[in-house]
């Protein structure tokens, strides 16, 4: 075997910033809990005695966390004057809740995908599948947090004016479901939004259910929301003018089923809006670091979900060729397209 050392050497780098960032992410994790980046935000240049005082933690922990962030490019330091610094644009992605870019959910995330490494081992053995309640806490949470930026920066104020009619739809009144809802935060926004429309969420797991009508209540929106636990094949109602899948209609065990029953429930003249990852249509096209992060997903969370169920397993990464198999062919409407896209998703318009 004969080996090329500049690519031996250029692969070993990948493999330090790899394991340097897996490692690291457990820093950013513990930074988001302690309240390390939202001291920093407010405080200007602190040394790390100061910062450890501004958080109730220990200075000689918080000295090793500031210079490992550092080193990853998180945070700035100033050697003359022994300060660190959390610069403007790394604050407002790792300090502020309601950023459209705010990303710690996204660690907590990974934190979950190494917590069900055993679990997903055994999952690649026998061919099963691990539910997505089986998980640890953390990733029902950090789903929930990285989502919901992105839908602050972009549900009402582009993804639901790319669809033909549907704000004004809401904006006179609408019957609206949410399917898939997780924790609520995309119904939510959205009755923050359109005050004269009624909505109607449905979630599988309980846990997140009973979250979101706390979520709901807190906000200010319960008597306008309802959560209730169903599965996305046989949710109550129908005559919905606005259906809605977020971010989930790829985990499900039956995707065409929730396809069918979207087709039964919602109205004539309705419209059903699917938001996925976003994903081309052939492999080699998301081979970078976008699909990098939604494959990984997709083995340790996506595909074992669909599959403990019996599903398909049709992954993050599904593709607009494969969704409009499940929507148009499968699921019964007579058309679908794209409506618009972000670097992490993809906007669907299907209609009956």
């Amino acid at each position: 075997m004969q080996i090329d050392q500049q690519k031996l050497g250029d692969f070993m780098n990948k493999v330090v910033t790899d394991a340097g960032a897996a490692m690291s992410a457990a820093l950013v994790v513990l930074g988001d809990r302690l309240g390390l980046y939202r001291a920093m935000a407010e405080g200007g240049p602190l040394t790390p005695a100061e910062l450890a005082s501004r958080t109730g933690t220990t200075e000689r922990y918080v000295r090793e966390w500031l210079n490992a962030q550092t080193a990853g490019g998180y945070v700035a330091y100033d050697p003359e004057t022994a300060r660190y610094t959390l610069p403007p644009e790394q604050a407002f992605a790792l300090a502020d809740e309601q950023s459209p870019v705010f990303c710690p959910g996204l660690f907590q995330v990974a934190k979950a995908v190494w917590h069900a490494d055993e679990k997903i081992e055994k999952n690649f053995r026998d061919g099963s599948g691990t539910q997505w309640g089986e998980h640890h806490t953390c990733l029902f949470e950090g789903t929930e947090r990285f989502f919901r930026s992105g839908y602050i920066g972009n549900l009402v104020g582009g993804w639901l004016p790319a669809l033909d009619g549907v704000v004004a739809k809401l904006q006179r009144g609408a019957k609206v479901a949410d399917v898939g809802c997780g924790v609520g935060a995309s119904t939510i926004l959205m009755a923050q939004a359109f005050p004269e429309s009624r909505f109607w969420a449905f979630d599988a797991h309980v846990g997140s259910i009973e979250l979101a009508r706390k979520r709901a209540r807190d906000a200010g929106v319960g008597d306008r929301v309802r959560f209730e636990i169903a599965k996305a094949t046989d949710y109550p109602g129908d005559g919905y003018d606005f259906i809605a899948h977020f971010d989930c209609l790829h985990d499900m065990e039956d995707p065409v089923g929730a396809a069918k029953h979207a087709r039964r429930t919602i109205a004539a003249d309705g419209t059903w809006m699917i938001v996925e990852p976003f994903a081309h249509d052939r492999p080699e096209q998301n081979h970078n670091p976008v699909g990098r992060v939604f494959y990984s997903a997709s083995t340790m969370l996506c595909v074992p979900h669909s599959l403990s169920q019996g599903g398909p397993g049709l992954g993050a990464q599904a593709g607009e060729a494969r969704l409009r198999e499940v929507v148009v062919s499968g699921g019964g409407f007579s058309r679908m397209r794209p409506a618009t896209e972000t670097p992490f998703n993809i906007v669907l318009e299907a209609r009956p």
